[in-house]
C-alpha cells in the first residue's frame, strides 16, 4: 500500500500538523486576550515567588483552546505537563499514580474534568489544598492509611459543562475563565497564520472566508483551512483565492453562516416535525441519531450564540433567522411560528 493511501500515516500527518498549528507561548495565541492578560500576571507573579501556580478552571465550547493554553501555561512557567481526561481516570488510584509522579512545581491538566468519578475527585480534594493524599494500604480490619507528601503542582482543569462540576471541586480553583467564541478577524488571523506554518499560499478574502464559516472556532478553522488546501491543490493549484475556497468550502456543504450538514438537519426537524414548537433534546438526539451530549455540547452553543436557536424551559426552538436562512416562509403572527410550504402559500 503506497504512503498515500495508508490511514494509519494519514492520521500521523493530521497529528503531526496538530501539533505544528498548535501556539506554543501567549505572544503566539490569538484572542481570549481578557483570559490571556490575567495568565501572564499570574504567572510571572508565581515565577517571582517561586511557587506553583494556582489551580485555573478553563471552561467553554470544544475547539477554543482549553489544551493549548495549558500548554502554553507549562511552557510559560518553565515546567513539565502532565495530560489526561476524566473519564480515563476510572478508579482512585489511577490519579493517585500520577499524582505521585508529578515535578516540582509541574502542571497536570485534566481535560472533561466534569466526568471525574466520584472517589477520584474525592482524592483531588486534599491533593489540590494541601499538595498530601491517603492511600490506603491493605484489606478487611487490618488496612490502615498513609499519608504522602506530594510535589507542589497546578491543575489545569477543562470542561465544556462548568455546571456539572460539584462545588467543592469548582471551589478549589483560585482562578476560573469562560472562553468564548472567536471574532472574525481573530479567526482570519489564525488562518494566516497556520497557513504559513502549512507552507500553503492564501488570499487574505480567502482567509476572511474561511473565517466566517469557522463558526467562531479555531479548530474548525484550521481544519477548513486543511481541507480547502486539499481541494485546490488537486482541482486548481497555486495561490487559495477567495473564489476558489468559497467553491471548496460549498464542495464541503459548509454554507456561509457555518452551518453544517448536522446543523441544517437539526434545524429542519424543528421546524418541518415539530412545526417550530418547543422539542425535548434527547427526542432530537433520537431524530438525528446523535448523543444528547454532543448536540448539548458541540452543535448547540454555537446555533445559539449565531441566533438560529433559542432554549426555553419546554424546550428548542428555531428562530426566525433559522427559518429564513433554510428558505423557509416565517409567519409572524403565529405562537409557535409556524412556516407555510409553497404549496401552502400559493
Amino acid at each position: 500500500m503506497s504512503d498515500l493511501l495508508d490511514p494509519k500515516l494519514q492520521q500521523e500527518s493530521d497529528i503531526n500538523e496538530e501539533s505544528l498549528l498548535r501556539p506554543r507561548k501567549f505572544s503566539e495565541f490569538v484572542g481570549q486576550k481578557n483570559i490571556k492578560s490575567a495568565l501572564e500576571i499570574f504567572i510571572v507573579a508565581a515565577k517571582e515567588r517561586g511557587e506553583p501556580l494556582d489551580h485555573i478552571l478553563l471552561s467553554g465550547p470544544p475547539g477554543l483552546g482549553k489544551t493549548t493554553l495549558a500548554q502554553i501555561i507549562a511552557n510559560e512557567m518553565g515546567v513539565g505537563i502532565r495530560i489526561t481526561s476524566g473519564p480515563a481516570l476510572e478508579r482512585s488510584s489511577d490519579i493517585a499514580a500520577i499524582l505521585t509522579s508529578l515535578s516540582e512545581n509541574s502542571v497536570l491538566f485534566i481535560d472533561e474534568i466534569h466526568r471525574l468519578p466520584r472517589p477520584v475527585e474525592e482524592v483531588l480534594y486534599a491533593a489540590l489544598e494541601d499538595f498530601k493524599i491517603d492511600i490506603v494500604i491493605g484489606k478487611g480490619p487490618g488496612a490502615r492509611t498513609i499519608r504522602l507528601d506530594l510535589p507542589k503542582f497546578t491543575l489545569v482543569g477543562a470542561t465544556t459543562r462548568s455546571g456539572m462540576l460539584t462545588a467543592p471541586l469548582r471551589d478549589r480553583f483560585g482562578f476560573t475563565a469562560r472562553l468564548d467564541f472567536y471574532k472574525t478577524e481573530e479567526l482570519k488571523e489564525i488562518v494566516l497564520r497556520s497557513a504559513s506554518l502549512l507552507l500553503c499560499e492564501i488570499e487574505e478574502d480567502a482567509a476572511l472566508e474561511i473565517a466566517r464559516r469557522s463558526r467562531g472556532t479555531p479548530r474548525i478553522a484550521n481544519r477548513l483551512l486543511k481541507r480547502v488546501r486539499d481541494y485546490v491543490q488537486v482541482k486548481h493549484r497555486g495561490l487559495i483565492t477567495v473564489e476558489k475556497c468559497k467553491e471548496a468550502l460549498d464542495f464541503l456543504n459548509v454554507d456561509n453562516e457555518g452551518l453544517d450538514d448536522v446543523d441544517r438537519k437539526l434545524l429542519k426537524i424543528m421546524i418541518e416535525n415539530y412545526r417550530g414548537r418547543p422539542v425535548g433534546i434527547n427526542a432530537l438526539a433520537n431524530a438525528i441519531g446523535e448523543e444528547a451530549a454532543t448536540i448539548e455540547d458541540v452543535y448547540e452553543p454555537f446555533l445559539i450564540q449565531s441566533g438560529f436557536l433559542v432554549r426555553t424551559q419546554r424546550g428548542r426552538m428555531p428562530t426566525k433567522k433559522a427559518y429564513l436562512h433554510l428558505g423557509y416562509q416565517y409567519v409572524e403572527n403565529e405562537s409557535p411560528p409556524l412556516f407555510k410550504s409553497d404549496d401552502e402559500s400559493q
